[in-house]
């Protein structure tokens, strides 16, 4: 599915004591693309809970191979590999800008939830159908 980009600065309180991101901090930058993917399809949290449920990150894998640190840019770049039933697994890359420097790979897995009985129900066709006419990305790490 074709991959989605965003791009963020580090900010200064992301750091931890060794002067670089806190590894705690990806995560968020994880999350804030993937919201970022899906609104960019249409798909807000307002839509979301219109088609009756929403995306929570059920599982992440985080692979950390080199630092960041404040003032720097990075690109996040986002798609997923596959959807099925409730489930949908989510990848990632950062890198550092400009030099396209690969500081982290992740996948996620993402569960569609049902936001009155708060369990999983399975993806929409129309979310469905959005992504899966998405080409997959031609990336390499």
């Amino acid at each position: 599915m074709q991959p989605f980009k965003t791009k963020l600065r580090v900010r200064y309180h992301e750091m931890d004591s060794l002067g670089h991101v806190n590894n705690a901090v990806y995560q968020h930058y994880l999350e804030q693309a993937a919201v970022e993917h899906s609104e960019h399809l249409g798909f807000t949290q307002q839509r979301c809970e219109e088609l009756g449920g929403v995306f929570v990150m059920r599982r992440i894998e985080i692979e950390y191979l080199r630092p960041a640190v404040a003032g720097e840019w990075l690109e996040v770049t986002t798609w997923l590999s596959e959807m099925r039933g409730p489930r949908a697994i989510r990848r990632y890359e950062i890198r550092k800008q400009p030099e396209e420097k690969l500081l982290v790979t992740a996948q996620a897995l993402w569960v569609w939830v049902d936001i009155t009985a708060m369990r999983p129900k399975a993806i929409p066709q129309l979310l469905l159908d959005t992504f899966g006419k998405l080409p997959q990305p031609n990336l390499t790490t």
